[in-house]
C-alpha cells in the first residue's frame, strides 16, 4: 500500500509538471477532486467514488487537464473493485492513470478574476486503458473569492476504450454507457515555476 500511494504521488506530480510552462502563467489546482460513474442494468447499479483525482486549470493557456488513478476508485462490493480492476476491464495494473488534456472553448467568456459561475465546454483528449478519443462536453466553472470549482456530468461509451465483455455475469451487470460526474471543488490559484 505504501509502494503504491507513493507511486500515484510520483504520477501525479509528473502530471503537474507536464502541465506547467516554463514562463509566467495563472494555474489553479487541486490533488483530491472527485470522480464518479454510475452504472444501471435490470441486474444492479454499480457507483464508484475516486477522491484523489488531480485537475490543472491554465487560465493564461485556456487549458483544463486532470489525471485519474484508477486503483483509487471505491466499490460497495469487494468483487465489484475485483471486476474493476481486472485485464478484461480496466486492467489497471497496465494502465494505472485515465487522463485528460483539452481547451475551454469559451475561456473569453470567464473572468478569472471576479466572482461568478460560468457554463463552459471543455474539448481535447481523453485517455483510457491507453486508448486516446477526442472528446468534447459541457461543464461549470465557479470562480469564488479567486478558488475554483469545476463541475460537469457526462455519459462514456466503455467499447469506445477497448472495454467490452463478450458474456457471462459481468456483461449482464454493467451497461454498456455509464454515466461520469467530476466535483473538482477549491481549485487553488498557484503561479508556475517561471513566476
Amino acid at each position: 500500500m505504501k509502494n503504491q500511494s507513493t507511486y500515484l504521488l510520483f504520477l501525479s506530480a509528473a502530471f503537474l509538471t507536464f502541465l506547467s510552462t516554463g514562463t509566467a502563467a495563472e494555474r489553479w489546482v487541486t490533488q483530491n477532486a472527485h470522480v464518479s460513474f454510475f452504472s444501471s442494468t435490470p441486474a444492479e447499479d454499480i457507483h464508484a467514488d475516486n477522491n484523489s483525482v488531480v485537475v490543472v486549470v491554465n487560465s493564461d493557456e485556456d487549458s483544463l487537464g486532470f489525471s485519474i488513478p484508477m486503483q483509487a476508485f471505491e466499490f460497495e462490493k469487494a468483487l465489484m473493485q475485483k471486476h474493476f480492476n481486472q485485464k478484461t476491464f480496466l486492467n489497471t495494473k497496465k494502465y494505472p492513470q485515465a487522463t485528460f488534456q483539452g481547451k475551454i472553448e469559451d475561456a473569453d467568456n470567464i473572468n478569472f478574476k471576479q466572482n461568478g459561475e460560468y457554463e463552459v465546454t471543455v474539448s481535447g483528449t481523453m485517455s483510457i486503458r491507453g486508448i486516446e478519443q477526442e472528446v468534447s462536453e459541457k461543464g461549470t466553472i465557479t470562480v469564488s473569492d479567486n478558488i475554483l470549482s469545476l463541475n460537469s456530468e457526462f455519459n462514456l461509451t466503455l467499447e469506445d476504450y477497448g472495454i467490452a465483455f463478450k458474456k457471462g455475469k459481468p456483461a449482464k451487470n454493467i451497461a454498456k454507457t455509464v454515466k461520469i460526474t467530476i466535483d473538482a471543488e477549491n481549485l487553488i490559484r498557484e503561479a508556475s515555476a517561471g513566476a
